[in-house]
């Protein structure tokens, strides 16, 4: 986890150095001029780029093994099934899961919470019934249980934030009660940057008996997750964030909940024998894949598994630390420039404001000098809300991300503060 502010190191700890030109060697994307200026790629929260470990296991699969998995004796269709269960089995390990069948692979987070809302919301919440979420929630992880709360007649309820952007843990206990049927939040907040203490919350949760999905799109790629410890029923999470393909994402879930959870779709695979009078379904996990999946995106998450633990999560996160703390200082110390979330606890994200400039603006400025970063509400409008704002601008950091990458942000800065002078 990151230190408070006053903490902050802007180098990694000895030991911890990660060998970042030959990483950065490995992205070919990073090597390309935007504008005619080197491109200095800060919008990782919103996806991250692929190393070529990634690029090629999905080529191979592709000019190898294409074929449809678990229902053919051939050759081809018996390599792209063991690939597909190999990467399984990568994201049980990855996550610290106990077994490989709590592993389902999604589209991404955003099917992986509407799976949960559609299956284990519509069994378990009822009218009068109560889901919390927090303030810092993104959109995916709000909607969903508005529309479930919508259909059941139950309520939503929210825990605030304080002006930090921390989740207020007093309030956020007070909301548990006896009708709480389910508790849905984020481990790191897109639009913040703040990690919330999970093992903590899942406690407070699970002494009144209540369940815990949490929203790990933005954790898992700086932080060490094992579900296990933090003792949550669910996670989920995108292949995109954390150097793998798009359209890929995995939900973890406890088996007991997962076997007790009606499928989400029907179609093959999902089946065990089906009549026109009965459908038999099949075990758990592929009760909840139906269809062919995206076994190439599948493979390609492998490798990104495979690539992240080789470099290891605990350097990753302490390079991450160290630009987060060279940003934050170099940045705050611009005039006019006012930060959003400040929580002495983050990961990854530095959201600002520069004077009254509209962030799109900030954006496009930045864009001319090759730096890509986010602008908008970042599909947050509650957290936007709640520090009254319409937007941010937003800087986010990855493994390949370079001091040097920072200081020219910062320069980017001082220019868009030259063009609105």
């Amino acid at each position: 986890m990151t230190a408070p502010a006053n903490q902050l190191r802007a180098t990694p700890p000895a030991g911890h150095a990660l060998n970042v030109e030959k990483i950065r060697a490995e992205f070919p994307i990073l090597h390309q001029q935007v504008h005619g200026k080197p491109l200095v790629y800060l919008d990782n929260a919103a996806t991250s780029q692929k190393p070529r470990d990634v690029i090629d296991a999905i080529s191979r699969y592709y000019e190898r093994d294409n074929a449809n998995i678990h229902r053919g004796v051939h050759a081809l269709s018996e390599r792209a099934t063991e690939a597909y269960e190999a990467a399984r089995c990568a994201a049980q390990n990855f996550l610290g899961a106990a077994l490989p069948s709590e592993i389902i692979f999604v589209r991404g987070t955003t099917e992986a919470i509407n799976l949960v809302a559609q299956t284990f919301g519509r069994t378990r919440v009822g009218a009068g019934d109560e889901v919390i979420v927090t303030t810092m929630e993104h959109h995916s992880n709000i909607v969903p249980w508005q529309m479930l709360c919508g259909e059941k007649g139950a309520k939503l309820r929210v825990a605030p934030i304080s002006d930090r952007g921390e989740l207020d843990l007093e309030e956020f206990q007070k909301l548990l009660g006896p009708k709480t049927r389910l508790v849905a939040l984020t481990h790191v907040s897109n639009a913040l940057g703040t990690i919330n203490p999970i093992r903590e919350i899942v406690r407070m949760a699970h002494d009144r008996n209540v369940p815990v999905l949490v929203d790990g799109a933005q954790a898992v790629p700086h932080l060490k997750v094992d579900v296990r410890d933090l003792g949550c029923d669910f996670y989920a999470f995108s292949g995109h964030k954390v150097y793998g393909p798009t359209g890929i994402g995995v939900l973890y879930g406890k088996s007991d909940l997962l076997a007790a959870m009606p499928p989400y779709q029907g179609g093959g695979d999902m089946i065990s024998s089906v009549t026109f009078e009965k459908t038999t379904y099949n075990k758990v996990p592929f009760k909840f894949e139906a269809g062919t999946p995206d076994v190439a995106g599948a493979i390609g998450l492998g490798a990104a598994f495979a690539y992240v633990n080789g470099l290891g999560i605990e350097k990753i996160g302490a390079h991450e630390h160290a630009l987060l703390a060279h940003a934050t200082e170099a940045v705050s110390a611009i005039p006019g420039v006012r930060l959003i979330g400040t929580a002495p606890q983050k990961a990854g994200v530095l959201s600002f404001l520069i004077d009254d400039i509209h962030p799109h603006d900030i954006g496009t400025i930045l864009d001319q000098e090759g730096i890509a970063i986010r602008t908008g509400h970042h599909c947050s409008e509650p957290v936007m809300h709640r520090f009254g704002i319409p937007a941010t601008a937003r800087a986010s950091f990855a493994l390949y991300n370079t001091f040097q990458e920072v200081d020219a942000l910062v320069r980017g800065i001082a220019k868009v503060r030259e063009v609105f002078a």
